[in-house]
């Protein structure tokens, strides 16, 4: 009974540009998962955050309270930075003197809408990476395919008797390309999908109270 040939064995042996082709493609599915799991701990302790937050500025205490105790923590994310920014510039607006309230809030509402799109930006972080590796990782997967299966078919040219046995080695290295195409393309592009379904429903959050926030203001600027 012949002797099978090992996943190992088909590896060392390959060529090596399907060799580099397969290095490449385990160092991005290597990488894929550890932003995969950053991003999962990440998302999460966000939202932790968000719900903390909140439940805190709808108890009822004192915005100024709330934005000092704010002012002296270093690493502020979410809610947090969007209120800081509303708060701190309403603050500023509505100090001066002869201050309009429609100004005020104009200035207010502008920097609620620049925290926000820093908070989308450090939400989608590793994002795209994700992306770009789901989307192409398949294509290089067939290209060492596609490279393995023309070497095979070019032995088997130079053999004068062609057997299975004399391309097998070839095709497998082949279709081992494809595998690992598929292997690092799937989990990126689950977590892709998954993590951009969160950043969304976190952006409205966000949203929904940044317009709170500009309502309680509005109120609050036109009775001084």
């Amino acid at each position: 009974m012949p002797e099978q040939l090992s996943i190992y064995e088909i590896l060392v042996n390959a060529s090596p540009l399907v060799q580099f082709v397969m290095v490449i493609l385990a160092l991005a599915s290597v990488i894929s998962w550890m932003m995969i799991f950053q991003r999962w701990f990440a998302l999460n302790r966000v939202r932790r955050q968000m719900d903390d937050f909140e439940e805190e500025f709808w108890s009822g205490v004192d915005l100024r309270e709330l934005y000092g105790e704010l002012e002296e923590e270093e690493h502020l994310n979410g809610s947090e930075t969007v209120f800081q920014s509303g708060f701190r510039e309403f603050l500023r607006l509505s100090e001066q003197a002869g201050a309009d309230p429609d100004a005020v809030m104009q200035g207010v509402q502008r920097a609620m809408r620049v925290a926000l799109t820093r908070e989308e930006e450090s939400l989608e972080r590793h994002l795209a990476f994700l992306a770009t590796v789901g989307s192409t990782s398949p294509y290089v997967g067939l290209f060492g395919t596609v490279w393995g299966i023309m070497n095979a078919f070019r032995n088997l040219a130079n053999m004068s008797q062609a057997t299975l046995a004399s391309v097998a080695p070839g095709i497998s290295e082949a279709l081992i390309a494809t595998a690992m195409g598929l292997f690092a393309a799937i989990p990126a592009v689950i977590g892709y999908n998954r993590f951009s379904a969160r950043v969304e429903v976190l952006m409205k959050r966000y949203e929904a109270f940044a317009d709170e926030l500009t309502s309680i203001l509005y109120r609050a600027s036109h009775q001084t």
